[in-house]
């Protein structure tokens, strides 16, 4: 496929009238200047590379905005969020539960992602008994992969105790649990289903948490897949901090950095409450901070500390975590807008003199590809098509240049996205996903079922 772009975003800048050709294997083979007479198969006003979806938990997609009423007593909160969701999965089946995947998947891609990573620790069925396959669950992540055409890092998530002092999981926590034989029995099994997808997808791990992950069995799970990306949840929550600073005398990520080879291969979630010490500390060691700014402000969690991590060198990427709202510019206006809050200023991460949302765009497609192990992230020779194109009279700003990036993220949407394509599969055309209609129709009917039995 060849793809012309008026303009397009290329690693040194951005350049004009260009053709991008992707060979049949879903990397780009070459970037030229476009001749007169050049022949496209797809021509589009703005080009750029795709951003990764650095963090997800798609089940969640069907309980959006069903979370919004506050309880009869005391303050609402993460944790009586959590209840309500634990009693949503509880229903879930495994049909349902890849129909809702391939409808979110359908919209990341609508929104400007190119690939997902997905956090999956719903392993079991509701009263926490293993599948005759223990991969069941995997599969239907897999399957809805497949079905959308999104690249996929799936990342089995190893949930085992209920808090630091050991005690054993309980009521929807359940599905979640394995001990470590059966979590690197799963890791096999998941090893064989996602051969079974396109060569770009990936293999992870996840720790789910120091909460539901011992440290010995953290110690395993680095080891057990060497070369592969590392996702952790780490100082979401103050009551976190607070059970990790009683049970160990450190901070969540301060003994994180003390206890395990932090590096560039982990991604530690959220990591929102951060002394100025462990800020620095975690962009020295190369990490990706994993942040989810719309599901952090919906379940106030907290800021993140954007401004010193990011003049520390810090790298970070993007996730649409519980999937209330997805949208590529809606999370790095969020990121922001919450630092203009925090600081009482303007541009607070921007470079001087420089973009907001070209500073935001580039930090968010360096460290979610390489949270995501993917080789993407860039219109380069070599890497995967990850693209989006975009058209600049459906959002304000200059539409030129760097001008593009602010007005897309700072008053655009997903309404601005005319087509994607991941790995060279072009999924997404005139704004629409090429299978829109049976995915919607199908999760119209699951979501139908699912509240009927709430």
């Amino acid at each position: 496929m060849r793809i012309r772009a008026e303009q397009l975003l290329l690693e040194d800048g951005w350049a004009r009238d260009c053709l991008v050709t992707i060979g049949d294997h879903g990397r780009i083979t070459a970037i030229a200047p476009a001749g007169d007479d050049e022949v496209a198969d797809r021509t589009v006003p703005v080009l750029q590379p795709a951003l990764s979806n650095l963090h997800s938990h798609t089940f969640q997609r069907a309980m959006a905005g069903l979370t919004e009423t506050r309880g009869p007593e005391g303050r609402d909160s993460f944790w009586t969020w959590r209840v309500l969701m634990y009693r949503f999965l509880d229903v879930l089946t495994p049909d349902e539960i890849e129909a809702i995947a391939a409808f979110a998947f359908m919209e990341m891609l609508e929104a400007g992602f190119g690939a997902v990573a997905e956090f999956h620790y719903l392993h079991h069925a509701p009263n926490g008994a293993p599948y005759d396959d223990l991969g069941e669950l995997s599969a239907r992540i897999a399957a809805a992969a497949a079905q959308t055409g999104i690249g996929l890092t799936l990342l089995p998530v190893h949930y085992r105790t209920g808090g630091l002092d050991g005690r054993p999981l309980a009521g929807g926590q359940q599905r979640f649990g394995n001990d470590v034989d059966r979590f690197l029995a799963l890791v096999e099994r998941t090893k064989q289903i996602v051969g079974s997808l396109p060569a770009d997808t990936r293999l992870g791990l996840a720790p789910h948490s120091l909460r539901a992950a011992p440290t010995d069995d953290i110690r395993v799970l680095a080891a057990a897949l060497p070369d592969g990306p590392l996702h952790m949840h780490a100082a979401e929550q103050e009551a976190e901090i607070a059970e990790v600073l009683a049970s160990t005398g450190r901070r969540s990520i301060e003994w994180l950095l003390e206890n395990f080879e932090i590096d560039e291969r982990w991604c530690l979630i959220h990591a929102t409450h951060m002394t100025q010490g462990e800020t620095e500390a975690l962009a020295r060691s190369g990490a990706v901070a994993g942040l989810c700014p719309v599901t952090e402000a919906n379940l106030g969690d907290g800021i993140f500390e954007g401004v010193a991590f990011l003049e520390a060198g810090g790298s970070f990427g993007i996730g649409s975590d519980s999937n209330i709202r997805i949208s590529a510019a809606e999370e790095l206006r969020q990121l922001e807008y919450s630092q203009r809050l925090k600081h009482r200023g303007r541009a607070m991460l921007a470079e001087p003199g420089g973009s907001v949302g070209r500073r935001l765009y580039n930090g968010a497609l360096e460290g979610g590809a390489r949270a995501l192990g993917r080789e993407a992230g860039a219109i380069r020779v070599g890497a995967f098509a990850d693209l989006v194109a975009l058209d600049p009279p459906r959002f304000a700003g200059s539409g030129k240049g760097d001008g593009i990036l602010d007005g897309w993220i700072f008053t655009g949407g997903r309404d601005a996205v005319t087509d994607a394509w991941s790995a060279g599969r072009h999924v997404v055309r005139e704004g629409q996903h090429i299978d829109a209609e049976a995915l919607t129709r199908r999760y119209r009917t699951v979501l139908a079922k699912i509240m009927g039995r709430l």
